[in-house]
Order: structure tokens, then C-alpha cells, then sequence
């Protein structure tokens, strides 16, 4: 006869603090799918403080709120040149122009793991798509990018520095973006990495600079309508202050830049 697991009470109180105090500590991985091999970390459902306080950031970020956002799982790190090579073979889509000199992406050798760019808003929505995934909402990469209490930056409120953020630099070719992942200090408290720095990423809600003011405190998912689109994260052009976690960028459909790139997100329903 199957004997019954008996779990230990102590470890299913621990379980329950955890999820209430500490929600950030309850973010799990993900097994990679076959069609985009990377891994998603699971961040949990909850509220957040999103923006920024009276006093401090962009006119656009303000008011601080909270912010409650369901369940859903982001990529742990950015949608690569590999990755990105991948999909256009499966598809036949167009590949984004070279940011490092002539001749073909394809054809370059030492970028495979650097963060794809010069991909407009629909280059990345179609990948997303063609991955079972969606671009995530401003508020789900910005709870994804600073957990919960606030904090200026993904790994806290200290100052950016080479080994938290690949920002304030110069065009260097190939050795201006950093490969995916590599910077220890850098991740967010649910452990997903280059929220701040080497390329902003598109994300799916129109902007809007007053939607703070006007937005709902649930899932929200920017204007019904708009011109421009969402970027977030700055890149390594960017300064310290242009990379903090509450900072919005934005940009038409058809912005092609060599430090804007995007990852994919997942709803806990599948969509």
C-alpha cells in the first residue's frame, strides 16, 4: 500500500510567511520550451509599489502606487541573437539590420549570446507570438525588474556599477553589449537578470505620460490607444538615473536602435 507523505508543519508555516512576507522568495523557474529554449522565472501574485515618489523621478512616473499584478513567468534574461536567429529560420521573418558593421547578422561569429536589437515593437511581438509568449505589460516588467518594496534599482537602491549594469558607455562594436546574464550583482529579488542596462526592452502597453494618474490599481495594461509604445530598462548608453527600475521610455512602432531589444512573457493561464 502507497504509504501517505506527512509534510513537516514547520516547513508549512515557513511556506506560508514566506508567500505573504517575503513574496519575492516564492518566484520559481520554469522548464524551457523546444521552441525558445530559455528559462522563465515565475513571478507571483500580489501588489507592488510601481512608480515613483513626490519628489523624485520623471513627471510620468509619478504617483507612486499600489500596483496588484496576477501571476505570470518572464524570460530570465533577453531574447538573444541565437534565439532570434532561430525564430527567423522557422519563419522567414526579416532579420533586424547588422548594428555592427557590414554583411549579415547571421554571418557574424561572438554574438550569438549578446541581446538581439535594432528590432522594431512588431519584430518583437512577433517572436513572442511565435514562442506561445506575449511582450509583458509595463507593470508586470516593473514588479518583474523591482519587487515589492520599492527599490530604485533591480538589486537595491545602491548605485549602478560594472558588475551590477552594463550603462554609460560608448559605442564599442561587438564588446558594447554584454552576453546575456553575466553580470552577478545585477538580477532582481525573483532572479531575472538585465532588467537595468545593456538593451531596453519593448513592452506591450501604449504610453501614455499621465496613465499613472488615470490607470487602474489591478493588471494594468496601459491606454486602449495610442502613437507611441513602452520601453523600459535602459541601455548601455544610458546614465544611472535613465536606468532605474520606475524609468519609462517609449518609442514609435518602427524605432530601430542599437540598445533596444525586448524578452517575452507568459500569463499563469498560458496567455
Amino acid at each position: 500500500m502507497r504509504r501517505q507523505r506527512r509534510w513537516n508543519p514547520l516547513l508549512l508555516v515557513t511556506a506560508a510567511w514566506l508567500a505573504l512576507a517575503c513574496p519575492q522568495a516564492m518566484a520559481q523557474s520554469l522548464p524551457t520550451d523546444p521552441r525558445d529554449p530559455v528559462r522563465m522565472i515565475t513571478i507571483p501574485a500580489g501588489p507592488f509599489l510601481m512608480g515613483s515618489r513626490d519628489g523624485t523621478g520623471q513627471e510620468d512616473e509619478r504617483p507612486m502606487r499600489s500596483v496588484f499584478v496576477d501571476a505570470f513567468s518572464l524570460d530570465e534574461v533577453e531574447v538573444t541573437n541565437d534565439r532570434y536567429l532561430r525564430f527567423v529560420q522557422a519563419t522567414g521573418h526579416k532579420l533586424p539590420p547588422n548594428p555592427y558593421g557590414e554583411g549579415p547578422l547571421s554571418a557574424l561569429r561572438g554574438i550569438g549570446n549578446l541581446p538581439v536589437v535594432q528590432v522594431t515593437w512588431h519584430d518583437a511581438q512577433d517572436y513572442c507570438e511565435w514562442a506561445g509568449k506575449r511582450l509583458p505589460t509595463e507593470a508586470e516588467w516593473e514588479k518583474a525588474a523591482r519587487g515589492t518594496d520599492g527599490r530604485i534599482y533591480p538589486w537595491g537602491n545602491e548605485s549602478p556599477t560594472p558588475q551590477r549594469a552594463n550603462f554609460d558607455r560608448e559605442w564599442d562594436g561587438v564588446k558594447t553589449l554584454l552576453p546575456v546574464g553575466s553580470l552577478p550583482e545585477g538580477p532582481s529579488p525573483y532572479g531575472v537578470a538585465d532588467l537595468a542596462g545593456n538593451a531596453r526592452e519593448w513592452v506591450a502597453d501604449w504610453y501614455d505620460p499621465a496613465y499613472y494618474r488615470t490607470g487602474r490599481s489591478r493588471n494594468p495594461a496601459g491606454p486602449d490607444e495610442g502613437i507611441l509604445k513602452g520601453i523600459r530598462g535602459g541601455s548601455w548608453r544610458h546614465n544611472a538615473n535613465d536606468i532605474r527600475a520606475a524609468m519609462r521610455g517609449k518609442g514609435g512602432f518602427a524605432l530601430r536602435t542599437d540598445g533596444t531589444g525586448f524578452r517575452c512573457a507568459r500569463g499563469a493561464d498560458g496567455n
